[in-house]
């Protein structure tokens, strides 16, 4: 029986998931607290997290990043407000499997449940029959570049918003290529901590360290042959970047606590929502793994520059959410339309594929309408068409705060970029971040 644990300040609404999940055959555990949520996690082993983003003492990324300097890398999926998707959206970065939004669905979670438990990278790879390639100049240039690098051994760095498809387009590179019958690797490096990168990545002996109990192989020798996918690539150590370095020039590893070195022949595919070259530029990415890596780069583009793309998409998600949720919505109100299409969708498709099947759970009939849509995306877009471009001046001082929150994540907290893009100097930003407190 899997075990979960519920991180949840809202009593009412824990026990509400939990006598749901607890019908469905899971072990529950409750937690309201961070507090609580760490020492649990201290002292028992968990299948799921399920945590809450706003909580009494901290935010569902604090459950996180705890669990994830623990070197745990258990399934998380984070239940959020529509009004906190942007933070949301940053939990994926930091290695959670999924966010689901409230009002939670118990069938939509279920199945997010079930998909996260069954997600087993090892697995043979397969054609993604519910992915559309989109008819978008960019979606050509896309799949040319696709098709044009995927038969060769070419290492491959696919840059892109979070959201935007990364790990699809890696398991496509490995189908369309010379590997396709061997092994393809997923390695999310978001959720490996300092201490335990090396020994998943090249494997250890017995006794190598406190808790190594047993020999362990290592993904690269478990990829030999096939492809090794490293999803947030930038997120490695400088230390293991080094070991990673000489495995891809030498096409050897050394399992930690080994004397011997291992051959290996595998195919590097990278992926990183930022731009590793200004990563460098920070000293905290190598530069001559990066040109390792980087023979070829693929950029994916966000969804809001893909054009007419997203009413494929559109129509395509209501088509999935139809069959998954046994609805029959056919068709979108015009208001309803236009505000899909105004929306800049910063999560990218994931995003637009839980909006969707929101939209079509609150829609009993065949027409959906804005009724359907959350209310804080109907004022997202309001803003939107008030403030175009990111000049800080041309902004009010309500709206401050996001504005420069999500600047400073777009360039990974560089202060003089930031200032830049926000058309004021350090010294005003500065003030800024210790008046609103973003660290």
């Amino acid at each position: 029986m899997s075990k979960f644990l519920i991180v949840e300040d809202d009593s009412t609404f824990a026990q509400i998931i939990e006598g749901f999940l607890i019908k469905s055959g899971f072990e529950v555990l409750l937690a309201s607290n961070t507090k609580q949520a760490y020492k649990l996690i201290d002292q028992q082993d968990f299948d799921l997290l399920l945590v809450d983003y706003r909580l009494p003492d901290g935010t569902g990324l604090d459950v996180l990043k705890y669990a994830r300097e623990k070197g745990i890398a258990t399934p998380t999926i984070v239940m959020t407000s529509f009004n906190d998707v942007r933070t949301a959206v940053k939990s994926i970065q930091l290695g959670a499997f999924d966010y689901i939004t409230k009002p939670v669905n118990p069938d939509e979670l279920l199945m997010v449940i079930k998909n996260s438990l069954a997600k087993d990278e090892a697995e043979p790879v397969v054609a993604d029959d519910n992915f559309i390639k989109g008819k978008s100049e960019v979606a050509e240039k896309l799949h040319q570049h696709i098709a044009l690098v995927a038969p060769t051994d070419m290492s491959v760095i696919i840059q892109g918003e979070s959201g935007t498809g990364k790990e699809h387009i890696a398991k496509t590179l490995h189908l369309q290529s010379k590997r396709s019958t061997k092994p393809f690797i997923a390695i999310d490096c978001g959720t490996l901590s300092k201490d335990l990168a090396g020994s998943e990545l090249f494997g250890h002996t017995k006794g190598a360290f406190t808790g190594a109990l047993n020999d362990k192989k290592g993904q690269f020798e478990a990829a030999n042959g096939g492809t090794l996918f490293l999803d947030e690539v930038g997120n490695l150590s400088y230390e293991v970047q080094v070991k990673l370095l000489r495995a891809l020039q030498e096409r050897i590893i050394q399992p930690i606590g080994s004397t011997k070195t291992i051959s290996v022949d595998v195919r590097i595919i990278a992926a990183t929502n930022d731009d590793l070259a200004n990563s460098i530029q920070q000293g905290e990415f190598r530069e001559d793994l990066y040109h390792r890596l980087n023979e070829f780069k693929i950029q994916l583009p966000a969804l809001r520059d893909r054009g007419k793309d997203l009413e494929l998409f559109i129509n395509h998600f209501i088509a999935l959410s139809n069959k998954e949720l046994n609805r029959n919505v056919q068709a979108i109100e015009p208001d309803a339309k236009q505000l899909l299409l105004d929306y800049d969708w910063p999560g990218n498709l994931r995003e637009l594929k839980n909006v969707i099947k929101r939209m079509v759970l609150l829609s009993p009939g065949d027409t959906a309408g804005t009724a359907s849509l959350p209310d804080e995306m109907k004022m997202a877009v309001s803003q939107l068409s008030k403030n175009s471009g990111t000049d800080l001046k041309a902004v009010n001082e309500q709206n401050e705060k996001q504005l420069i929150t999500e600047t400073l994540q777009k360039v990974r907290f560089n202060k003089s970029k930031a200032a830049k893009l926000l058309n004021i100097d350090r010294k005003t930003l500065y003030s800024k971040m210790e008046r609103y407190g973003i660290e």
